[in-house]
């Protein structure tokens, strides 16, 4: 399976009215998606990168996700977006990945421009690499939106699902007080899933961080995998190495610092 197949599945921004590919390419940290799980998050992530959605890195667009539609007969919750404030391209979210990981190697990287002049297109702003950090390569990608307000509880800020988290997986939220990088505050979601279940000791994994802005909506989500592309059971490639590039700590620094501040800014 390509890693778009896969990065999307840990980003769940997307419906079950997609192509069967496209949707496992979004399914999300949740891992809905083809499965018709509930969603949890708005069209990634993550994620998600979910949250946000490291989607389409080949021209993905989910129709009608700037609309809040839902697919007739897909039993998977609306999605709530609103438009980003202004344009970001592929090439800035894939640039913006590459500084977040200083001294490493890169491949196989693809981002997608999002598209606020076109509320229809549903074109979500990601990007994605192969990192290799001289650890063992990983696959990371990070998507971009912005969630309409109040933010409500399904929008990639709870950890709740239907039907439960698969033994093992685990998921946990917090916040971010506000400040100067975090005006108003943050809700960050943390995502850790197996690619099979049940998991071996040669199954990859997946790390989901989330990271919304109270104040705007604007949403970032980074996926990591520890394996040089995502899947799920045996599409998945074998682990490169045990744990992933970042930490969940390293991640939040990287989404509120100087790095991503201007992609936040673009987005609410």
């Amino acid at each position: 399976m390509p890693f778009e197949a896969d990065l999307a599945h840990a980003l769940d921004r997307t419906t079950d009215s997609l192509e069967p590919d496209l949707t496992a390419l979004l399914s999300g940290a949740v891992e809905r998606g083809r499965r018709s799980r509930r969603r949890r998050r708005s069209v990634a992530v993550i994620t998600g990168v979910g949250a946000c959605a490291v989607i389409a890195v080949a021209g993905l667009v989910i129709p009608g996700a700037l609309a809040g539609a839902r697919p007739a007969g897909s039993g998977i919750e609306a999605v709530a977006l609103a438009m980003p404030r202004s344009a970001i391209t592929g090439t800035q979210m894939v640039e913006a990945l590459e500084k977040t990981f200083p001294g490493s190697r890169f491949s196989e990287a693809a981002g997608q421009s999002n598209d606020p002049s076109d509320p229809s297109s549903g074109k979500v702003a990601n990007g994605r690499l192969l990192v290799d950090d001289g650890q063992g390569a990983a696959m990371v990608g990070v998507s971009a939106v912005r969630l309409k307000l109040p933010l409500r509880d399904g929008d990639g800020l709870s950890c709740e699902r239907t039907p439960a988290r698969a033994k093992g997986d685990t998921c946990k939220l917090s916040e971010l007080p506000s400040s100067a990088a975090v005006p108003g505050g943050a809700v960050v979601m943390s995502e850790r899933n197996a690619a099979e279940h049940p998991a071996r000791t040669d199954t990859a994994h997946r790390w989901t961080v989330t990271v919304t802005l109270k104040a705007t909506g604007a949403q970032l989500q980074m996926v990591q995998w520890n394996s040089a592309g995502g899947g799920s059971d045996a599409d998945t490639p074998k682990p490169t190495r045990t744990a992933p590039p970042l930490s969940e700590q390293q991640v939040v620094a990287a989404l509120t610092g100087a790095v991503w501040s201007p992609i936040l800014g673009a987005v609410g």
